[in-house]
């Protein structure tokens, strides 16, 4: 990699984001211990979860995560852990819209 490499400094550069997390119906309980459970897994790939917020009624969370490089993020997306806890949970698995974001 050289300094120039836009590409390559894209990839090495941190990235934030926001996951606004909603549960399917009657699938709350299962929602929110897959995503204990997936949350834990961020540090091995180098990402934090710097805020975690929950609706009054308990159907949707937002939260706010930061990867220390994309590849870090890539790397959770296809963590076969990530994956088989998401696939277990069949149709009760959370619906996940993930927004990247940057400081205004």
């Amino acid at each position: 990699m050289t300094i120039n490499d836009p590409v390559a400094g894209a990839t090495a550069a941190p990235v934030s984001l926001v996951a606004l997390v909603e549960y399917p119906a009657g699938a709350d309980e299962a929602g929110q211990r897959y995503e204990d459970s997936v949350l834990t897994l961020l540090p091995r790939h180098g990402g934090r979860l710097e805020r975690r917020l929950r609706t009054g009624d308990g159907h949707r969370e937002v939260h706010l995560i930061r990867f220390d490089t994309r590849a870090g993020y890539e790397a959770f997306l296809v963590d076969p852990e990530r994956i088989e806890l998401r696939q277990a949970l069949g149709d009760t698995a959370p619906n996940t819209r993930v927004l990247e974001v940057h400081e205004v």
